[in-house]
């Protein structure tokens, strides 16, 4: 069933686990994923950046696939459908599209037009029961052509951006889109802590999943990190595993070109990153 974030991030701040959020990028890809959670009995977040929605012929065509696969597919479990580092407008378009959740990423403009805009849109998804989520502090890489520096984000801005009465928070904590480097840091638990104090029982939200140790994530997860986004992990296990399909010569053996066929092994080990995932995360039998 299509329902808001909010519920399903609130339970699992206070039983100490994640909800995972996994992007979409075509039918295969969303049938995946929800046939995993309710096979585990997990909550999910389907996440759609802007540039998969526009991929995928709009945001009206994203909302009526998600629904109407929830009900041929008899999906049970907590579903929401969220836009991820959503625009001002691109917000507004999701909202009209019946998604349930939007993040509006306003951390590329001052704090006090962050504030104002997200002011804004808390009002609107609320009065539409949608949950909403902002950002405060850039996440490092580069996504769908927004890239950022990876600034971590200042506790008292993220309190000012809670107090807004938004549903959960994303803050930059040296967390990166995309594959990480080996030089990479990790994450920074200091800044993390230091938002959780100034912003209590607020679910925050940790960004760029893909790559982070296992005991990064569980300390994460101890500290108030309620949902945690993946997408490169699938994008990578879908390629390798199509790439072998392709490379064994399985497209040229009777009709092994069919699209069912080919895409076939990909979405299978979409199936299996996004178990990993969820046992990791916590979230199996908490729907």
């Amino acid at each position: 069933m299509l329902v808001s974030a909010k519920r399903m991030l609130d339970k699992a701040r206070e039983g100490k686990y994640a909800v995972g959020q996994f992007n979409i990028n075509n039918l295969e890809w969303t049938k995946s994923i929800l046939l995993t959670a309710q096979e585990l009995q997990s909550p999910v977040i389907l996440g759609v950046s802007e540039g998969a929605g526009k991929y995928m012929a709009g945001y009206r065509t994203v909302s009526a696939m998600v629904k109407a696969m929830l009900e041929e597919l008899n999906i049970t479990v907590p579903v929401a459908l969220h836009l991820d580092h959503g625009s001002y407008e691109g917000c507004y378009q999701c909202i009209k599209a019946g998604f349930s959740s939007i993040m509006f990423d306003g951390s590329h403009y001052s704090i006090e037009e962050n504030i104002e805009k997200t002011r804004e849109l808390v009002k609107v998804a609320h009065a539409m029961g949608l949950s909403l989520e902002a950002e405060v502090g850039s996440i490092g890489g580069e996504e769908d052509g927004v890239v950022g520096l990876g600034e971590c984000a200042d506790p008292q801005e993220c309190k000012a951006i809670a107090d807004l009465g938004i549903d959960f928070l994303a803050a930059g904590i040296g967390n990166i889109h995309g594959k990480y480097p080996e030089n990479w840091p990790g994450l920074r638990f200091d800044v993390l802590e230091s938002i959780k104090k100034a912003v209590g029982d607020m679910p925050l939200v940790l960004h760029g999943g893909t790559g982070i140790p296992e005991d990064m994530i569980k300390k994460a997860v101890s500290l108030g990190v309620a949902k945690i986004n993946v997408n490169t992990e699938c994008q990578l296990t879908f390629a390798a595993a199509t790439r072998a399909y392709v490379e064994a010569g399985k497209d040229l053996e009777g009709k092994g070109f069919d699209p069912r066929k080919l895409l076939a092994p990909g979405a299978e080990a979409i199936k299996g990153t996004v178990k990993e995932k969820m046992e990791l995360f916590g979230s199996v039998g908490k729907a």
